[in-house]
């Protein structure tokens, strides 16, 4: 379903896994910000930044907004349990779904359902007719849906190692 990334033509180092960390907490800084808190030059800093984006290790850089803020204050996770399990079946319905602008996130899964999705929509009114459009798109075992009462912890940064405690990460992982 995703494109294959480029190999990693090297291992990622202390510097690189500092400077992945800092674009995580804040993608707006700027290279010679991030390059004072690597301990690295402006141009070095670059190029690594660079190589990064073109290896696949940094695969693009966003706003974060605020769900609520901007109206979308129901978060509904679905579970799905597909009767069909051939390979056309799955890439047509991962086609069909990507497709939908509420699913915010989209995981096939292993164990007693074969998809969940994180939909947000603004209120319950606009998650039945995403529903009504979701059992439509394909003929489906079972849809289940658990509405999120509380957000506790919610974050995009994934947990990097820090620079102290990490080794090298080599292209084979």
């Amino acid at each position: 379903m995703n494109s294959p990334t480029p190999a990693i033509s090297r291992a990622l180092d202390r510097s690189d896994l500092k400077i992945l960390r800092l674009l995580q907490e804040d993608a707006t800084l700027s290279v010679a910000e991030i390059a004072n808190k690597v301990g690295l030059s402006s141009t070095p800093c670059w190029k690594r930044i660079q190589r990064l984006q073109m290896e696949g290790v940094i695969t693009g850089r966003v706003a974060l907004v605020d769900q609520e803020k901007i109206g979308l204050g129901l978060s509904v996770f679905v579970f799905i349990e597909s009767g069909d399990h051939s390979k056309e079946w799955q890439a047509t319905f991962a086609a069909t779904l990507k497709a939908l602008p509420q699913i915010v996130d989209m995981y096939r899964l292993a164990g007693d359902f074969d998809y969940v999705l994180r939909v947000v929509v603004p209120d319950m009114k606009s998650f039945d007719e995403f529903y009504r459009k979701l059992i439509r798109t394909a003929a489906l075992k079972n849809v289940t849906s658990r509405f999120a009462m509380e957000k506790i912890k919610s974050v995009t940064a994934l947990p990097i190692a820090s620079a102290d405690s990490a080794r090298a990460i080599s292209p084979s992982g």
